[in-house]
């Protein structure tokens, strides 16, 4: 028989009473400690946090406690409601800044009181682009460009660099917040651009700079700042490696507008995507290519994509993608060439799974035998092209490279390729083939059922429509 024990381990608490953790990466919170986020899922990054006043108050409210509900005391209204049609919509109307790539994204221009966030990678040239806008925006008022990641010296040679000097465009560098309130009481701005959030730092709130409960607490503030003054800000954020916005998800919920700068730090072009817009669509980029004075405007991006190269090569397609609602000529490349060892299959600028994907049914469904070689797929110009649309250019690229012959000039390829060896319609298909025909291309394979062009809009363009890839690669090749 066992003894009974003098006294019992106490279990672990599951969170004392008021307690709550937070997860140091993402900001999710939890009032029981867990190993494991339940957001981003790290491990060891839940730890206790201290409960403002007002989180623990808002907590009880929640709950529905009468406690919660007696302390929630009515708090009066700024204005009262009036009739929807009585409200002057022209206070809310977009003001270009300048730049028509960025004012496509934004749907117009800057709404007064919007609040932006910018997102981008290091070096992508977020404080380039901010600072040519922000001169721009100038010429129409005062702009207060706050950095707390370089000295105003370092912006300014910047500024002369790309010939950003204005009169109205105000400079500070500070990383405390009551510093920054003191700068835009002082200027009184029509635009605040803070580059960046994470480097802004408040009195009074736990957390290092840039941690999650400063760009919190700090966003929320400006978030506030500008619908009281009717201020536009934009907010410059950090990126993770995996591309999402550094800090809580709460950052993107608060702005108005989320927009991301993208690019290969190794190619010149630079895409402006809305990630969310309240005040305009969605599916529009901006193009910019970056050179050694600043940031230059791409109204037709297209040639960027294509080879300059005289006569057909093997292994070549051109394609017409959508970015958005703007369509962009890109050519894939590829190549096949034995190998000595374990077969390599490399991609730049294409998702490999889909190429993986698209080698497997040429081999099964169109009887091109690729065997054990190694495969590459690229890009031309640095562009990213994730659309299915892309798959019968890779198919028809891949068996051009193959059999060594060349696709005949002027002929571009839009479809995706399903496993059974058909070819399925993608959207957009009359606004590619205009810009096809508008860039000198005179043939085209698209899918079975595709709309055309009206008549006599493009004469010279003959649509060829193929079921499968069989057709295909005999209506391109001639086998």
């Amino acid at each position: 028989m066992s003894v009974a024990a003098g006294s019992v381990r106490a279990m672990a608490k599951s969170g004392a009473a008021g307690a709550l953790y937070q997860c140091s990466e993402c900001g999710w919170q939890s009032t029981r400690w867990a190993g494991r986020c339940g957001e981003c899922q790290e491990w060891g990054t839940v730890a206790e946090v201290k409960v403002p006043a007002r989180e623990r108050l808002l907590g009880q409210a929640r709950s529905g406690t009468a406690r919660g509900v007696r302390a929630a005391a009515p708090s009066r209204a700024a204005s009262s409601a009036v009739p929807i049609a009585d409200v002057d919509a022209r206070l809310a109307q977009a003001r270009p800044t300048g730049l028509g790539e960025l004012d496509r994204v934004l749907g117009g221009g800057l709404v007064p009181g919007a609040v932006v966030l910018l997102a981008g990678e290091p070096g992508v040239g977020k404080s380039t682009l901010l600072l040519e806008a922000g001169a721009l925006a100038a010429a129409r008022g005062r702009v207060l460009y706050v950095t707390g990641e370089e000295s105003a010296a370092q912006v300014r040679l910047r500024a002369d660099r790309v010939g950003a000097i204005s009169q109205n465009l105000y400079l500070a560098a500070e990383t405390d917040f009551g510093a920054l309130l003191e700068h835009v009481d002082a200027v009184k701005p029509d635009l605040l651009i803070v580059d960046s959030v994470q480097t802004i730092s408040a009195e009074g709130i736990e957390g290092t700079p840039g941690g999650v409960a400063q760009v919190r607490e700090v966003t929320r503030a400006l978030t506030a700042l500008a619908k009281q003054r009717t201020l536009t800000t934009v907010l410059v954020g950090h990126v993770t490696k995996d591309g999402s916005i550094a800090g809580p998800r709460t950052l993107e919920h608060l702005v108005d507008v989320v927009l991301n700068f993208d690019g290969d730090r190794h190619a010149q072009l630079r895409m402006v995507r809305a990630l969310k817009n309240r005040f305009g669509p969605t599916d529009e980029i901006g193009c910019f290519e970056l050179g050694e004075y600043g940031l230059v405007e791409l109204p037709d991006p297209s040639g960027l994509f294509l080879s300059r190269l005289s006569d057909p090569v093997p292994g070549t397609c051109v394609t017409v993608t959508l970015e958005g609602r703007r369509p962009l000529l890109a050519e894939v490349q590829t190549l096949i060439c034995d190998t000595s060892g374990e077969p390599r299959r490399v991609t730049s600028g294409l998702d490999w799974p889909r190429v993986g994907m698209v080698v497997a049914v040429l081999q099964r469904r169109a009887n091109v035998t690729i065997g054990k070689k190694d495969v590459y797929a690229a890009t031309v110009g640095g562009v990213r092209l994730n659309e299915p649309s892309v798959d019968l250019a890779i198919a028809l690229a891949l068996a051009s490279a193959t059999s060594d012959l060349s696709l005949p000039a002027g002929l571009i390829a839009i479809g995706e390729v399903g496993l059974a060896g058909e070819i399925r319609r993608v959207t957009g298909v009359q606004r590619r083939l205009a810009e096809a025909e508008r860039m000198g291309f005179r043939r085209a394979i698209v899918p079975p059922g595709s709309p055309r062009l009206p008549a006599g809009e493009a004469p010279g363009m003959t649509v060829t429509e193929a079921p499968d890839i069989r057709k295909a690669i005999a209506a391109s090749l001639g086998k």
